[in-house]
């Protein structure tokens, strides 16, 4: 590694045994991995010459908004020391964690469309309000996902990837809950369970762990689709809304001084070599 290229290096989490770094990745891009401070003030976690990813901290904007005072976000900071770093997914305000950004237009179009496809594999943690068991929620008599039509299902495709994570999934104990969601517009930017004209949305969960003494439950979160605050709406729909929360948490949304909600996994085939790459961050709560 370069002189201009050594790093501090900080504790980090990463997969274990997934291939992180394979060697056909190695052979062809130059690659630091890790956590480090770069000038952006981000934590930057992978770079090679193909994508970033960088943890975000809760209160920043992923994108700029509307307005002189909402320019300052993740992409402009990183876009200010990788000139040529693109956004390829968000993140909300109120959320921390792993935020992927393709160098070049070329790898914007290839990752941009592994997301839409559902080959990029994302987890978050979370802290909700009360105990959370598994195999908690009781379906409302509503159409479950499966019996939407594939026009109904909008951008959901099924993949092989679906099918296998499935039945990993449920022989380890995840739950799902199956709502459909819908923009409330006149309570923008909120949004609303709706079996009428909602969107198919399906988050995947399991509970992680108890505290008995503050009430609340960790849990492991996988959203499938990818609706606007999907994971906020359907944890409160279960009557386990996430801490912090101002939005949807009610009562819960004291109980924080932050949305306790970071994106802690992204998993995917690197474009590039098609070799596995899965890049952890833990959560500071």
């Amino acid at each position: 590694m370069a002189e201009a290229d050594k790093l501090v290096w900080r504790d980090f989490t990463v997969a274990q045994n997934t291939g992180l770094l394979t060697p056909s990745i190695s052979r062809q891009c130059k690659v630091v991995m890790g956590i480090c401070v770069s000038p952006s003030g981000l934590d930057l976690i992978y770079r090679d010459d193909y994508l970033i990813v960088v943890n975000k901290p809760a209160g920043l904007l992923a994108v700029p908004g509307r307005g002189a005072g909402k320019q300052d976000c993740a992409a402009s900071r990183v876009q200010a020391e990788f000139s040529d770093a693109l956004v390829v997914h968000r993140l909300d305000m109120a959320t921390s964690g792993l935020l992927l950004f393709a160098r070049g237009a070329k790898m914007q179009s290839l990752l941009s469309r592994m997301f839409r496809e559902r080959a990029v594999q994302k987890r978050y943690v979370a802290v909700v309000a009360g105990k959370l068991e598994s195999a908690y929620i009781q379906r409302p008599p509503s159409p479950p996902y499966q019996s939407f039509s594939k026009e109904q299902r909008g951008e959901y495709t099924p993949s092989l990837w679906d099918e296998v994570e499935v039945k990993k999934m449920r022989e380890g104990c995840w739950d799902e809950i199956d709502l459909p969601l819908v923009c409330d517009w006149i309570n923008r930017p909120r949004q609303k369970v709706d079996y009428e004209s909602g969107k198919p949305s399906l988050t995947r969960y399991r509970p992680l762990m108890h505290d008995v003494n503050a009430d609340s439950s960790r849990v492991e979160l996988e959203p499938v689709t990818g609706r606007t605050h999907q994971l906020r709406v359907h944890m409160a729909a279960i009557g386990h809304p996430i801490l912090g929360d101002a939005l949807y948490g009610g009562g819960a949304g004291g109980r924080a001084e932050r949305l306790l909600l970071h994106a802690s996994l992204l998993s995917f085939a690197h474009p590039l070599s098609g070799g596995p790459l899965s890049l952890a961050c833990d959560p500071l709560f």
